[in-house]
């Protein structure tokens, strides 16, 4: 309710939260979540870094799903840990290490390299020739420890709004409209939706306040030298909607 009075707000509405809050429950649009029951863990030693400027600390991970008929795709997703802009909603089959390079290869080309890149221990991140890319392109790799998600929580958290405002929602006839409607939800995150923790400004309008040049990379197109199958490049920027 406080992200819609935010939005009613931005529209020129001049209307109170409880108001709101109110009127959602009268209508019975009031859905209690249900929460998982957290975990007791012990205390986490090690520093973490956080990203204080845009383009400090990237975060990707991966997250699935099925069409309409079963079939399971994932979708390699990537974002801003300072702006919380989402920078790449991919969907593919499968995702290998050299498609991971390929997305990501396009990201820096539109935004700029970032300084650190965060992520999970999956085969796909740890891989050699993607450690190898990266260390070319003086970008510091953060893993995470094993089984320990909430050192991710960016990504982690922007997850949770991708399934419960998309996935949950929308059934895909196939992989290219799921990659369809990725894109335009995408595009209404970044530019339309209000971000709590952003003083309820947008990822966009937020990142547009803290811009800062491109530093240089020599960045070079990576081409695959171990198997005689060429590299997965149907990724085309209109699939990105860099």
């Amino acid at each position: 309710y406080r992200r819609i009075t935010a939005m009613m707000g931005r529209e020129g509405h001049v209307i109170n939260e409880k108001r709101v809050l109110r009127v959602r429950r009268e209508a019975g649009l009031k859905v209690h979540k249900r929460q998982r029951r957290a975990r007791r863990v012990g205390l986490s030693t090690a520093r973490r870094r956080q990203a204080v400027k845009r383009k400090d600390v990237w975060s990707w991970d991966f997250v699935t799903d099925q069409t309409s008929n079963g079939s399971h795709f994932r979708i390699l997703t990537l974002v801003d840990e300072h702006t919380r802009e989402c920078l790449v909603t991919h969907a593919g089959w499968s995702i290998r290490a050299v498609d991971v390079i390929t997305i990501i290869e396009m990201a820096i080309e539109r935004y700029g390299a970032p300084k650190h890149i965060r992520s999970d221990n999956g085969p796909e991140f740890i891989a050699y020739v993607v450690q190898d890319w990266l260390k070319e392109l003086d970008i510091e790799i953060l893993y995470i420890k094993p089984g320990s998600p909430w050192e991710n929580a960016y990504i982690e958290s922007f997850h949770d709004k991708l399934r419960d405002e998309l996935l949950n929602r929308e059934i895909f006839g196939t992989l290219r409209e799921a990659q369809i409607i990725l894109d335009s939800w995408r595009c209404e995150y970044n530019e339309e939706r209000p971000h709590s923790s952003l003083g309820y400004q947008t990822p966009s309008e937020f990142a547009a306040s803290c811009e800062i040049p491109h530093r240089p990379t020599a960045s070079t197109p990576f081409r695959s030298a171990s198997t005689n199958q060429p590299p997965n490049r149907n990724i085309t920027p209109a699939g990105l909607h860099l």
